[in-house]
């Protein structure tokens, strides 16, 4: 099964957060964890204005409670709108 996603809509692979520990050694449950908000884009919608500014393969950083979340073959997957993407991260 794939996913494309349509107009100014964008899939990403959230990027789990692999720190656990504090820096003063106390571990944090997943429970207390903020939900990730950095991802790699998988798909770019049919959006050409949007195409030609995020691409496959970028990393990007969107809002707080932006996208929809969907599982796809064990992987953490959110459909995530033009106006969510805050920045694209370049290393």
């Amino acid at each position: 099964m794939t996913i494309k996603p349509l107009d100014d809509r964008v899939l990403v692979e959230v990027i789990e957060e692999q720190e656990t520990k504090t820096a003063s050694g106390l571990y944090i449950p997943d429970t207390a964890k903020e939900k990730p908000r950095i991802g790699k884009v998988v798909a770019v919608g049919t959006d050409e204005d949007l195409k030609e500014k995020v691409k496959e393969g970028d990393k990007i950083y969107f809002a707080k409670y932006g996208g929809e979340e969907v599982e796809l073959n064990g992987k953490t997957l959110k459909i995530v709108q033009r106006s969510d993407i805050l920045a694209i991260i370049e290393d």
